[in-house]
């Protein structure tokens, strides 16, 4: 390593320092002409003149007058020589001042810092998609809680902040599955859709922080939480029935259908209870602090259960309506396939016309003649998943089909609508730890399910598949057994490791949402 680099400085600073130096031995040397001047006007070898020995008066004064002159012409040089040996010495402490402080090789000027990767870009924009669907969802939650006890008029603002943030989370959503289609393809369009995803969701969050404080004041738990106890209660002491029902409804589908058919919402009545365990303990904590005075512990452990109870009522509502579209899809497959064969006919009838280049659509209708035929002979054979049967009609009917058979849409609508419904779900009740490919297939799916519903229960299924690899790697969190506390953190009722401090979620934003907080007695 030379010195110079030694010191800090590029090697490319020496030359400017040395032309630095340059000009002010310049300047030096151009006052030393100036001074020399003067000598050099006599002319060489011709001997001044000798004055006599008895000068006039008058030579005497000329005398002075050139001596004088003589003084004041070395005022000039003297201060262009102290001003060069200045500038030049100014000029020399600046330059090596700027190369020892400079970052950049070659004395070219530091450019702007770098950005975030595009990687760094896409992570914050998948937490921010996680984090606004939680906020929504939370928000969604307690207002029906608030509107279980509230004037119909006093809830309108917030049901309409809370579609509005539905709103730009369903943008946010539609912007990111256009970006994992490969849509932008040029890097800074795509940053650019990063931003817009996290600028759309930050005014969701905005927008319910905007409303947390009125809200509360609607709710007004600080003064009492008499009211929204008893409202929990009653909810509970609902649930606790309709879980005992659910369970029975499985059994009964069990005597009927093959294990496959309840695959989807296999553990949920035992999920569910274990949701309501936690909520019992939070409603008796929520009780026992009202009763000290102590309101702020009092709410925390309020929101807390009423979280537990909404999660609760959540798969329990999906075991009931699996065994009611179960019920529904059985008595629907007959018709189906009825459809779906005159569907076929219809293809047929196309593919014979000379003027259709129907060679793919041959294919199409021997590969759905072929499902069919599967279908019918488990039909007859023995028990079956009806909701698989219509799933497969619709979904190997639809490319060969032109869509006259209405029954093929009552089919279509419910398979979908049933894949949706179970990814919502599961989704929900296990956002704790759900990532945002499974959020972002499920509001694909949502929003396809009346146009598009072959494509809306790929989307749902897939959705669900990915939130269960989340659950999977994530784990079953560290809480104590028995008292539900590791389910609420799973379902993100709890915003935090430890269940004994973690705030309780609650209607707002990324600034408000945590308030809920179980402060120390």
């Amino acid at each position: 390593m030379t010195p110079s680099l030694i010191r800090g400085r590029p090697r490319r600073a020496d030359p400017y320092i040395s032309a630095r130096v340059a000009h002010a031995l310049l300047g030096a040397v151009v006052a030393v002409l100036w001074l020399a001047l003067p000598g050099m006007t006599t002319t060489p070898g011709v001997p001044a003149a000798t004055a006599p020995a008895a000068a006039s008066p008058s030579a005497a004064a000329r005398q002075e007058e050139t001596e004088e002159t003589t003084t004041a012409d070395l005022v000039l040089p003297l201060l262009a020589l102290g001003a060069a040996v200045v500038l030049g010495a100014y000029g020399y402490a600046r330059r090596l001042r700027r190369a020892r402080t400079r970052t950049t090789p070659g004395g070219l000027p530091a450019g702007p810092a770098p950005g975030p990767s595009l990687a760094d870009a896409d992570d914050r924009a998948r937490a921010a998609l996680v984090a606004a669907d939680d906020w929504v969802r939370t928000s969604r939650a307690e207002l029906d809680f608030a509107a279980a006890r509230a004037d119909a008029e006093a809830v309108v603002p917030f049901e309409r902040t809370v579609r509005a943030a539905e709103a730009e989370l369903a943008a946010a959503f539609r912007m990111r599955r256009r970006y994992d289609e490969g849509v932008p393809a040029e890097e800074s369009a795509r940053r650019q859709t990063l931003a817009g995803i996290e600028g759309r969701c930050a005014e969701a969050g905005r927008l319910l922080d905007g409303q947390a404080a009125a809200f509360d004041r609607l709710r007004d738990l600080e003064r009492g939480i008499g009211g929204a106890l008893e409202t929990a209660e009653s909810r509970f002491r609902e649930l606790a029935g309709r879980t005992g029902a659910a369970e029975a409804a499985l059994t009964d589908v069990a005597r009927w259908c093959p294990p496959a058919a309840s695959a989807s919402v296999v553990g949920y009545v035992e999920q569910a209870k274990d949701r309501l365990v936690f909520a019992t303990t939070r409603l008796n904590q929520a009780r026992q602090c009202a009763d000290r005075d102590e309101t702020g512990r009092a709410v925390a452990h309020l929101r807390a259960a009423e979280e537990a109870v909404a999660q609760a009522g959540t798969f329990v509502t999906a075991v009931e309506r699996l065994a009611a579209r179960l019920r529904r899809a059985a008595a629907l497959v007959p018709a189906a396939l009825t459809g779906a064969e005159a569907e076929l006919a219809a293809a047929r009838a196309r593919a014979a016309d000379p003027d259709v280049p129907a060679g793919e659509l041959r294919a199409r209708i021997r590969h759905a003649d072929a499902v069919l035929s599967v279908v019918r002979d488990e039909l007859t054979s023995g028990p079956y998943d009806p909701l698989d049967l219509l799933h497969r009609i619709v979904r190997v009917t639809a490319p060969v089909g032109a869509g006259r058979a209405g029954v093929l849409s009552a089919a279509g609508a419910l398979v979908a609508g049933g894949a949706v419904a179970d990814a919502e779900a599961f989704v929900g009740t296990h956002r704790g730890v759900v990532g945002a490919e499974a959020r972002t297939g499920l509001a694909a799916a949502r929003a396809l399910r009346e146009d598009d519903p072959v494509r809306a229960e790929s989307l749902a299924r897939q959705a669900r598949l990915l939130a269960e690899q989340d659950v999977r790697a994530h784990g079953h969190p560290d809480a104590a057994p028995g008292t539900g506390a590791g389910g609420a953190l799973l379902g993100g009722i709890l915003l935090g490791t430890d269940p004994d401090t973690a705030p309780s979620a609650s209607f707002g934003g990324p600034r408000t949402r945590d308030r809920r907080a179980p402060e120390p007695p």
